[in-house]
């Protein structure tokens, strides 16, 4: 899945939600400090990581995020 950041970064939290991966923030942040959401392959746990151009994000989801920032 592809998805497109108008500005510098998201926060990893936000983009779970503006993706529709998760239904909360609350949510987020639970799969986020289980260790379940990997960034370029590595497990992150800060819900506040910013996530930039090129970043891959993969989880529990199975699913590839490519993030394009314009």
């Amino acid at each position: 899945m592809e998805f497109e950041v108008i500005g510098d970064y998201i926060k990893l939290e936000a983009l779970l939600k503006a993706a529709a991966f998760v239904q909360s923030g609350g949510e987020a942040k639970m799969i986020i400090q289980n260790g379940e959401i990997l960034v370029n392959g590595e497990t992150e746990t800060r819900r506040g990581k910013k996530i930039v151009k090129g970043d891959r994000i993969t989880g529990k989801f199975d699913k590839d995020i490519n993030i394009t920032v314009i």
